[in-house]
């Protein structure tokens, strides 16, 4: 039998931070107390005093690059980086090649993941303009939900038939999750950019090209599809002040049928960093001003943004070292979203329990994930001890994204995850990750 106590532990769960024992067996929480005392020969003990205790993150959306871009990252590269950064389960993106639109293509992923990868996964079912059939075919037991693009990224998914939308909202139970920006004002800027400065359009353009407007048409369009039809919509990224008007904290997360995404990279850049940054901040939707930072951190705060998650997606530098309009978009942030959220705790913007709300708690609701995203006997134990007073720093060496580099290198975080544990097993200590696929797949409460 695997069994491992954690002692002393600042436990954070539903609001609340204790101090006390929790017990592991096998890959179950079986006790949580005050204090836990057990003949230690058939147990590890590990200490935790001093540092927080906290449900495995749940990132609901990655992109993997398996199968087709594995010069990129694959599974086992960037599930290892995401237990080092306390991410204990990942739902991943269609868009790898070739696009995950059929079933078959699809039940593909789950069976590399099996193999692969060190921490849970699910991967959402990827719609286009003339899959319907397939789409409904999708089992809401075992997959994550349904994603549709609504403004062109990465891949060749773009679905703007308002006909197909429509059919796609109006048909499946599962929560369908969207990417919203708006195609045709895309196109406009970018034409009017490069009429200006012809190829060697900047990328302190990105966010004018890639528009405040952009992001608000969209979102505004599928949320008023979501309300005609009933659909269950969750809208990924969100990067704009102007959005968070479209989104309420009146009712209770339970009870929205419209949810809202955050992540990392909108809470923590501002276009001012293109300048220094250039294309390794180029993301799609794009970064863009202080003054949306600041709206997309209140809206979070409040209740009006529900969950924060990294749109992980790893390019070579080779590939960002590009022009502006060859450099394609997107960043690995797997291994540093948390520490990066713990950054912004001990600045003062958000609380420990927030963190946990909204990294872990949020996520398993919205998508009703079965036994995990708390820290509840009788759950899966997946959890993270996060020390808040061990300074280190980004670098090429620490960085375990096939990538081999981060929008953070350089960085000094003053806090540090010591202790990873997927379904029990302890997968990450330290700068070091054991070999442990742990990972199993996802299931829903559906």
């Amino acid at each position: 039998m695997n069994r491992i106590l954690i002692k002393n532990a600042k436990i954070v769960n539903e609001g609340s931070i204790f101090e006390g024992d929790l017990l592991i067996e096998n890959d179950l929480i079986v006790e949580i107390s005050d204090s836990i005392s057990l003949k230690t020969s058939n147990c590890i003990v590990i200490d935790a005093e001093g540092s927080y205790l906290m449900p495995g993150a749940i990132d609901d959306q990655v992109h993997f690059r398996e199968p087709g871009l594995t010069h990129k990252g694959d599974i086992e590269s960037e599930s290892k980086a995401a237990v080092a950064g306390g991410i204990t389960s990942f739902i991943e993106q269609p868009n790898t090649v070739p696009n995950a639109v059929t079933q078959e293509i699809l039940e593909e992923k789950y069976e590399i993941a099996s193999k692969k990868s060190y921490a849970n996964y699910s991967f959402m079912m990827g719609a286009t303009n003339d899959n319907l059939e397939e789409v409904l075919k999708t089992n809401p037991k075992n997959v994550a939900g349904i994603k549709i693009f609504l403004g062109s990224s990465t891949g060749n998914m773009l679905v703007d038939n308002e006909a197909t939308l429509e059919k796609i909202f109006s048909s499946t139970p599962l929560l369908i999750a969207v990417h919203c920006e708006d195609e045709t004002t895309i196109q406009n800027n970018l034409e009017k950019y490069k009429a200006e400065y012809g190829e060697d359009v900047p990328v302190t353009a990105h966010h004018l090209i890639r528009s405040a407007e952009a992001c608000y048409i969209s979102s505004s369009k599928a949320i008023a599809l979501a309300k005609k039809t009933g659909a269950r919509l969750h809208i990924f990224h969100l990067s704009t002040a102007k959005e968070m008007e479209l989104f309420t904290n009146k009712i209770p997360l339970e009870e929205k049928k419209i949810t809202a995404e955050v992540c990392v990279h909108h809470l923590w850049f501002t276009d001012e960093d293109y300048k220094t940054k250039g294309n390794f901040i180029k993301w799609n939707p794009a970064v863009k001003t202080a003054d949306d930072r600041k709206a997309l951190w209140e809206a979070l705060l409040d209740g009006r943004i529900d969950v924060i998650a990294t749109d992980h997606a790893p390019h070579t530098k080779e590939e960002k070292k590009q022009s502006y309009l060859k450099a394609p978009s997107g960043g690995p942030l797997v291994q540093h979203a948390v520490v990066a959220m713990f950054e912004a705790h001990h600045q003062g913007k958000i609380s420990v329990e927030k963190i946990v709300e909204k990294m872990c708690h949020n996520p398993a609701k919205i998508f009703k994930i079965e036994k995990r995203g708390f820290i509840k006997e009788g759950y899966y134990a997946d959890l993270v001890i996060v020390n808040p007073g061990l300074p280190w720093s980004v670098n090429a060496d620490n960085i375990l994204s096939k990538c081999k580099w981060s929008p953070f290198e350089g960085y000094t975080f003053k806090s540090r995850i010591t202790h990873t544990f997927v379904n029990g097993q302890l997968v990450y200590n330290s700068f070091k990750v054991k070999n442990v696929h742990a990972g199993k797949r996802l299931l829903f409460d559906r």
